[in-house]
């Protein structure tokens, strides 16, 4: 059998991430930011790559020099770009971010007209999707059309080649047109997705645990309530094979209908940045499945991978290789 080019191909969100240089600072205090590379699916892409497996991007960028600049970190990375669009109509989004650890990190997106929303399905034909072994989507990409169709088309495209179909919630509620599509959305994606990844409060959303309400300013806020256990069952019940569960620095936990969780503990670090964790942890986790781990190896990876990410400022620029993966958990017992 002739091998496939892609170990994981990645669709959605991209961005140029202007992260604060003053850490510790209010947002309103800051006198300078630096300049990296985000969004959930394109962090994945860079986490995986390091880590040892080939990886492709399918985003959109715009003709601009942000543009640019994405796509040249993602080529010195090994990232195949080749499948990424140019919207000329469109600008390559922005996200600004201050940090002022342990637990406060407010951030602005910039995602008006923005490139990679604009990936349709014409799109989705120009991609090689069924040549690579797995594919990552996200609850962004699903947050509007013409994105939203392409990102389903991606899915059933993936799905009938027989590739494993990962999907990161990824939920922010603000970046929908209704966020009350969510559940909606996931719900329709059940029978194609193999393994869903989200927080306690993504899960609960999906579920349909949430309220949302829109403030004078055009703000979507989102109060979730619920039992996490029950959001689970309800997720499984509605055909989600595999739900991974994150929950911070108490680890990770993995669901499947009529089996036991998987419960794999976190490793203990000081915060400096929380943004990117929940890439990091979706990269050592795909990773460890391509790799044929268990639930519990690869979780545990996946939770190691996330607390390296978190001593960092960045996401995509700060994601580790392998050996530092390696010396990190080696040093702590092991997985």
């Amino acid at each position: 059998m002739t091998p496939l080019s892609y170990d994981l191909l990645s669709m959605g969100r991209s961005s140029i991430d202007l992260y604060s240089n003053d850490v510790g600072a209010a947002f309103v205090d800051v006198k300078s930011f630096g300049a990296y590379v985000g969004g959930c699916p394109t962090n994945i892409s860079v986490g995986v790559r390091r880590l040892g497996l080939r990886t492709a991007l399918l985003t959109a960028l715009g003709d601009d020099l942000v543009g640019d600049f994405v796509r040249t970190f993602l080529e010195r990375e090994g990232v195949e770009t080749r499948f990424i669009p140019r919207k000329a109509d469109r600008r390559t989004s922005a996200v600004l971010l201050s940090m002022e650890p342990p637990d406060r990190f407010p951030l602005v997106f910039y995602r008006d007209n923005c490139a990679d929303i604009a990936l349709d399905i014409d799109d989705v034909y120009a991609t090689p999707i069924a040549e690579a072994r797995a594919l990552l989507i996200s609850g962004t990409g699903l947050s509007a059309e013409p994105s939203r169709s392409a990102t389903m088309l991606a899915a059933e495209t993936a799905h009938a080649a027989g590739a494993t179909v990962f999907l990161d919630f990824d939920f922010r509620p603000s970046l929908w047109d209704d966020p009350r599509h969510f559940p909606l959305t996931v719900r329709r994606l059940g029978s194609l997705v193999d393994v869903a990844i989200g927080t306690e409060d993504e899960v609960k959303a999906a579920a349909g645990f949430a309220r949302f309400s829109i403030s004078h300013s055009q703000h979507t806020h989102a109060e979730v309530e619920g039992d996490i256990d029950v959001a689970i069952e309800r997720l499984l019940t509605n055909g989600l094979p595999v739900l991974v569960a994150k929950h911070g620095p108490d680890g990770a936990s993995v669901h499947q209908v009529d089996a036991a969780p998987v419960m794999a503990a976190g490793f203990p670090v000081d915060v400096l940045n929380l943004l990117g964790a929940g890439d990091a942890f979706a990269s050592g986790l795909i990773y460890g499945r391509l790799q044929n781990w268990d639930w519990h190896k690869a979780a545990r990876i996946a939770n190691a991978v996330g607390a390296i990410v978190v001593t960092r400022p960045a996401c995509a620029n700060s994601m580790p290789t392998l050996v530092e993966v390696e010396d990190f958990v080696a040093a702590r017992g092991g997985l």
